[in-house]
């Protein structure tokens, strides 16, 4: 099974931020119901399939941290928009979350994913970056930056650490492991079973 390891340079934490600035604007009755997701661990090295980036059929890479846009209209729709998947955008949450991140029994324990879930309105009041992830040592970047100005706030400049962070009670948001996730955000159609009595 061949990985593709990469570090996060494409900027999904801020074209999230973007994504739920522009849900603002245009459908604000939705921003209530939507998220930024991102997915890390401790090590930093978390596997996901389906990933344009990967290698092999399956398109697995491993991300040191991994963002994406949740909007969760009603108890049993929830959809995932990722903007690096190779499935559809977007995909319904129990199909995304079966492809991409299987199941914990997939991997070992140290490349167990952790997922810190925050309100989208928080993400746009909390989120900062000066992007000194994007730059090599020397000040140079390793990728051309967006053409827009960091996004700041007026207390922060830098503050992508706290959401990569996956430590409960640090940092915005709340952060589940991979069961408690999935159990938050897919709720199963009900079926109605009719015992029959013998």
């Amino acid at each position: 099974m061949k990985t593709t390891s990469i570090n996060q340079l494409d900027n999904h934490e801020e074209n999230v931020w973007k994504l739920c600035e522009q849900v603002k604007k245009t459908h604000p009755a939705e921003l209530s119901r939507s998220y930024a997701v991102f997915v890390s661990n401790e090590r930093r090295t978390v596997p996901l399939w389906r990933q344009k980036a990967g290698r092999g059929d399956e398109k697995l890479v491993i991300w040191d941290y991994h963002v994406f846009y949740m909007h969760n209209p009603s108890p049993n729709r929830c959809l995932v928009f990722d903007l690096d998947t190779t499935l559809p955008f977007p995909t319904y949450f129990h199909k995304y979350v079966t492809e991409t991140f299987r199941s914990d029994y997939a991997v070992t324990p140290e490349h167990h994913r952790f997922f810190r879930v925050i309100p989208a309105e928080k993400y746009l009041a909390e989120f900062s970056s000066d992007r000194r992830h994007m730059r090599r040592p020397d000040g140079s970047w390793i990728k051309p930056p967006p053409s827009y100005a960091p996004i700041q706030t007026s207390t922060n400049t830098h503050s992508l650490d706290d959401f990569i962070c996956m430590k409960p009670g640090k940092g915005p948001g709340s952060v589940y492991d991979l069961l408690h996730f999935v159990q938050q955000f897919y709720k199963p159609p009900d079926r109605n079973i009719t015992k029959t009595q013998n």
